[in-house]
Order: structure tokens, then C-alpha cells, then sequence
């Protein structure tokens, strides 16, 4: 099990949260038309083992988006940050 400790519930069981992908792949502009750019963006992935930063939704909680630091390989959670203001 996985406690995520969310900046404004405090810390909480990983089923109140909804997975949302890799957080430290940068987005492509919004005006960016490159269909290979998005493209890339949204399929190519790496799958690293270790220490990877990841989006999460507060789902059943605040409802925010959080910037989770975790190992991969155990699961320990380094920190959490809100997604707001701490964008890759």
C-alpha cells in the first residue's frame, strides 16, 4: 500500500488518488501543431525503475493535482508537491 501525504489532506491511502502519468516529461505547447510532438508526448514513455516523479489526482479528497516523487522499485514516497506552480 502506498500512504501519499497530499499538502492539503494530509496523508492519505493510495486509493483515494487516480494515477495520471509521468510528471517529468514536458508538454508541448498548447499551439503546438506537431502531431509527432504530441504524439511522442503521449505514447513514448520509458519505464525507469527508481527514484521517478508522477502526476496524481486527489480523487476522492481536495481534488488537486500532486507532483509525487516515488521509487519505482519499493514504493517509498520522497515528497509531494502540488502540480500548481511545480509544472517539469
Amino acid at each position: 500500500m502506498i500512504r501519499i501525504d497530499c499538502p492539503y489532506c494530509g496523508a492519505r491511502d493510495h486509493t483515494e488518488f487516480s494515477y495520471g502519468g509521468d510528471a517529468s516529461v514536458p508538454r508541448p505547447d498548447i499551439a503546438c501543431e506537431d502531431i509527432k510532438a504530441w504524439s511522442d508526448y503521449v505514447f513514448l514513455r520509458d519505464n525507469p525503475r527508481g527514484a521517478h516523479s508522477e502526476f496524481w489526482h486527489h480523487v476522492n479528497g481536495c481534488r488537486e493535482w500532486l507532483i509525487v516523487k516515488r521509487d519505482t522499485a519499493t514504493h517509498e514516497v520522497a515528497a509531494v508537491l502540488p502540480a500548481r506552480g511545480n509544472m517539469p
